[in-house]
Formats: structure tokens, C-alpha cells, sequence
């Protein structure tokens, strides 16, 4: 069984080589420990520690990918972290900007019963309340591709179905708004000076976004 800290650098290099973009699906040593705030020889040390458990494909001076192993494994991190997720919110009733660092506490109990018992109340959810996707019970997902905001037309309809970040910070500002996963936005016009948006909310209530929040909303025409 994997410590703590090696399912975090699990976790923190699934999600390096999962990155939109990243068409190497690999990562290196500096990349992990600057996504983890820790210095290279830290990292290197513990990427040594996890390929010796057959869970990284190291070799010097070359990238770093997950073994197949290590992928199921950092897959199961994450599942545990983004079922947590949505039991505190549907179940529990804990705000979406609240219930981070729970979870990433919850997500290093080593109970298979518990998590499948969360995903069965939550009738098998797909994605997290953030859009992220839940992996399934062999640590596999797919990230959809969805567009940003800011690269949308005017006069078109979109569903915001995910978040390229999720700072409690960001969050609540979503909330104050009344912005959820779902929400509808209509895009009325862009500012040509800072290509801030007007949008209508859910058919209603206009809002005033600016293009750092538009890059950040991931949407699906409708």
C-alpha cells in the first residue's frame, strides 16, 4: 500500500500528463516537484522510490510516465477524491467551494466498501461537482474536450459543464453570481478594449464577465 505521499505525486503526475495539450502524456522531475512545492532532489527522490514499486517509468534525463499500475493506482486517488466531493455536496449539502481540502484528506482511506457505497448512494455520478470526471472502479476516465467561454460567438447559447480551475476563491465567485454546472449562458456581446463578456444568465439576469473568468468557464453549445 502506498504512504500518503506517494499517492499525492501519484495524483500530481496523472494530472501533469493528463493535460490538455500534453500530447506526450509524460512529465519531468521539475514539473512534478514545482506542481507539488517541493525542490527537484525531493522529487527525484521519490520518483526513484516510486519506480523501484514498478509505478513510474524513470530513467535520467528522460521524461516520466506512469506504468500502467501507477496509473490505476493515481486513477483510484483521484476517484476517491471526486466521489468525496460529491457526497459532501449532494448528500451533505456542503458548498462546491467547500469541500477541496476534505476530500484531500478523505481520499488516502484505504477502503474500497466506503467509496462504493458512496458511489452507489450517488447513483454512479460521472463527474464530479466541479465537471471533472470520476474514474471508474479500475482507475479509467476520459477528459472531455469542452470549448472555453472566451472563444465563443456572439448570439450563441452554452451549458457550462466544467472548470479549467476550481479555487475555493473562483468558486465562490461563481456561486455570488449564481453560476453552477448547468447554467445556461448566452453570450450578447464582447467589449473590443478587454474582451469582457455580457452574457444572460439561465434566460434572465445579465452579467457583466471578463475574459480571465470566460477562459476559465468550460461550455457545450446547446
Amino acid at each position: 500500500m502506498a504512504t500518503i505521499t506517494e499517492e499525492n505525486y501519484l495524483k500530481a503526475l496523472l494530472a501533469l500528463v493528463s493535460e490538455p495539450g500534453n500530447d506526450r502524456g509524460c512529465g519531468s522531475v521539475s514539473e512534478l516537484g514545482q506542481r507539488l512545492g517541493v525542490s527537484v532532489p525531493t522529487a527525484n527522490s521519490m520518483v526513484k522510490n516510486l519506480h523501484a514499486k514498478g509505478l513510474i517509468e524513470y530513467e535520467k534525463y528522460k521524461p516520466l510516465t506512469l506504468t500502467q499500475a501507477g496509473r490505476r493506482a493515481a486513477g483510484l486517488i483521484v476517484r476517491k477524491h471526486r466521489l468525496t466531493e460529491m457526497f459532501l455536496v449532494d448528500v451533505m449539502g456542503f458548498g462546491w467551494e467547500e469541500v477541496h481540502e476534505i476530500a484531500e484528506q478523505i481520499e488516502h482511506i484505504d477502503s474500497e466498501a466506503l467509496f462504493s457505497r458512496m458511489d452507489r448512494m450517488l447513483d454512479h455520478p460521472t463527474v464530479d461537482p466541479h465537471g471533472s470526471p470520476i474514474p471508474d472502479a479500475e482507475g479509467r476516465f476520459e477528459t472531455v474536450m469542452y470549448a472555453n467561454l472566451s472563444e465563443s460567438q456572439v448570439g450563441k447559447r452554452f451549458e457550462l459543464k466544467a472548470l479549467s480551475q476550481s479555487t475555493s476563491e473562483f468558486l465562490t465567485y461563481l456561486t455570488e453570481r449564481g453560476m453552477g454546472i448547468g447554467s445556461e449562458l448566452e453570450i450578447l456581446s464582447v467589449e473590443p478594449f478587454d474582451a469582457s463578456m455580457r452574457v444572460r444568465l439561465n434566460g434572465q439576469e445579465e452579467l457583466v464577465l471578463s475574459e480571465r473568468v470566460c477562459q476559465m468557464l468550460l461550455v457545450d453549445p446547446l
